[in-house]
């Protein structure tokens, strides 16, 4: 389809970038941010909730820092996975990322901010006009979620990013920036259980960095991932396990998923309580069992809720092999 009109904006400084979103703000423009472009771009070509208003990020050189406790929102998804800087859990799911043509222009911010997907969302616009639309992009229409309907209040299409499980279990915290000013959270805190808001970005609020506690890098760790194929798609089900041992004994473990809700889990209720009286093998099938039973997968994506909870099952065991030794 034809991309609809838009301005492009092109500041090349977070300064620059936010008295533009002021302005905006004044005139009552809505517009959005763009990174790498790899998820909005598409978006806007199927006529998914584009805007008039485009600001660019890709000349604001103070976004792309990366250190070991530091990665800015501009920093290519490739150049994470490639980085001796990055912890290899990190580097293991930033190239998991698509392909490595997307990872090239893909972003960390764009992949931690990612959008939501669904398959009655995720399709041309003539294809979601012949079928009536969906509750996330109705056109005006006031149209019912295809996947739970008769609801018409909440949308419940899929967080399916790789890096925020990772992060959220290394305590990352985002920081962000509007005309408003500063402020930061906890990674875990950032996410809303809504398809349609996702986050708590405020409108025309920008996330310009994550940062990542000291204490964490030494930490191992898995990352576990099921797709329909290796190369491209997004996790239809996604596993961390990261863990602190102190000789044999283990002192702190922690979960968390991706694509399986709106949001990514945290699962800290069910690892910490295990920890307490880890006994190994049977320990990590309790733990998988508890977290198949925690997820709750909807069905708007290729593979069955059933069979993606099945996997969550499966991801746990091999991402908690390293617990022991193998």
């Amino acid at each position: 389809m034809k991309m609809p009109p838009f301005k492009l904006h092109m500041p090349t400084s977070i300064d620059e970038a936010i008295e533009i979103a002021k302005q905006m703000h004044s005139k009552e423009e809505e517009f959005d941010w763009v990174a790498g472009g790899t998820d909005l771009l598409p978006n806007y070509k199927w006529h998914l909730n584009s805007k008039k208003n485009v600001i660019s990020l890709a000349k604001i050189s103070q976004l792309t820092e990366l250190s070991k406790t530091h990665i800015g929102a501009m920093v290519r998804l490739q150049d994470l996975a490639d980085s001796e800087l990055t912890h290899p859990v990190l580097a293991k799911s930033a190239n998991s990322i698509a392909s490595i043509m997307i990872r090239r222009s893909g972003t960390v911010g764009g992949n931690i901010c990612l959008d939501t997907r669904c398959y009655w969302y995720n399709q041309t616009e003539d294809w979601r006009e012949s079928i009536e639309w969906c509750h996330k992009c109705d056109c005006g229409t006031g149209a019912d979620c295809r996947v739970i309907p008769n609801q018409n209040t909440l949308c419940v299409a899929t967080y399916q990013a790789d890096l925020a499980p990772v992060l959220m279990c290394m305590g990352a915290r985002v920081h962000l920036i509007s005309i408003s000013g500063k402020r930061e959270m906890l990674l875990n805190d950032f996410f809303e259980l809504d398809g349609m808001k996702k986050n708590k970005l405020l409108p025309g609020e920008l996330l310009t960095h994550i940062t990542i506690p000291k204490e964490t890098l030494q930490w191992e760790g898995d990352y576990q991932k099921l797709r329909q194929r290796e190369s491209w798609d997004f996790p239809e089900a996604g596993v961390a396990v990261l863990w602190k041992k102190e000789g044999e004994n283990l002192e702190q473990l922690r979960v968390a998923t991706t694509g399986l809700e709106s949001i990514p889990g945290y699962h800290e209720d069910i690892s910490s309580e295990l920890v307490k009286d880890w006994n190994g093998k049977e320990s990590i099938k309790i733990l998988s069992e508890q977290i198949r039973k925690a997820v709750k997968p909807v069905q708007n994506t290729w593979f069955t809720p059933s069979y993606r909870r099945k996997m969550v099952k499966v991801l746990t065991k091999r991402a908690c092999k390293g617990l022991l030794g193998e």
